[in-house]
């Protein structure tokens, strides 16, 4: 029994209505539910660990509404039904650029004896996350990921929003913490995980404490203070906000972050990632102005 999804929606099957059969706490009546992040100041780059987070500034930032969870393949999917988009790593396949692909990080238990983690695989693309022969079929509520920061950009027009600054995504992950003096309370708490990260040494093990050995559905951790899922953890998310030449800032840490490797799993971390490049590991949500 369990929560029956096709790209076109969910529909309810015996007892549940929790995404997952139960084991996840988003209830399905929420996807692409916003909360209203209230007007008020932070200190942006607090604790700084890496050298990029510092200067820590106070901040002023304006009302906005952000999508609860990150967008998912059949947020997605209704977006291409609708206007026939052609990803950028699609676009690469269909014209055989010998550069075409994306990024795709191998499990330890999923990989070639000695190979590396990570590979570009020609083929993989939002519609085949894996690469060819892999599909997001029963994966409608899992963060659409090998999508560039113009295809994001392109959904969020789509959809009446926009992506938000780094300002406005580390305000919100910043108020939404469950302990607002430590910085990494977001990921972990006393009684174990509180997002999806790696547990283990990277990229050798993952224990997988937290229940998920990769990408998980939206919603299958505790929403924080301010009703946010997956802030921290999961997937990376894209920003409006260019971090230097050809490269966007990217916000809160994936599944692959840990202490031993990217401890990025903190409001304040951010990474520049080149606007042209997608991966299995990367995803976004979206803003809308003023409050919902």
């Amino acid at each position: 029994m369990g929560v029956v999804c096709t790209l076109h929606g969910c529909s309810q099957e015996g007892v549940t209505d929790r995404v997952g059969g139960g084991s996840c706490d988003l209830d399905i009546r929420d996807i692409g539910r916003f909360v209203t992040i209230p007007t008020g100041s932070f200190t942006k780059g607090a604790s700084p660990i890496y050298p990029e987070e510092a200067p820590s500034l106070e901040v002023q930032v304006t009302e906005f509404s952000l999508q609860t969870h990150e967008v998912t393949n059949a947020q997605f999917a209704a977006f291409v039904d609708a206007t026939g988009y052609v990803t950028q790593a699609e676009q690469g396949a269909l014209e055989n650029r010998p550069d075409a692909g994306s990024a795709v990080f191998r499990h330890p238990d999923a990989r070639p004896t000695n190979g590396a983690p990570w590979a570009l695989v020609a083929g993989a693309t939002w519609k085949a996350p894996m690469g060819p022969g892999s599909s997001i079929k029963g994966l409608d509520l899992w963060p659409v990921t090998h999508i560039t920061q113009q295809d994001a950009e392109a959904y969020a027009d789509w959809a009446g929003g926009r992506l938000p600054t780094e300002i406005e995504w580390e305000y919100a992950a910043s108020l939404g913490l469950p302990d607002a003096d430590n910085p990494y309370s977001g990921a972990v708490g006393e009684e174990g995980p509180r997002a999806n990260t790696w547990q283990g040494i990277f990229p050798i093990a993952d224990t997988g404490e937290d229940g998920f050995a990769g990408v998980s559905a939206v919603g299958c951790f505790e929403p924080d203070r301010l009703g946010l899922h997956d802030m921290i953890g999961n997937v990376w998310e894209w920003t409006a906000t260019p971090f230097g030449d050809g490269t966007h800032t990217i916000k809160g840490g994936s599944f692959l972050c840990t202490d031993n490797f990217c401890r990025r799993y903190r409001p304040a971390a951010r990474q520049p990632q080149e606007t042209d490049f997608s991966s299995n590991h990367i995803g976004f949500r979206i803003v809308r102005d003023g409050s919902f």
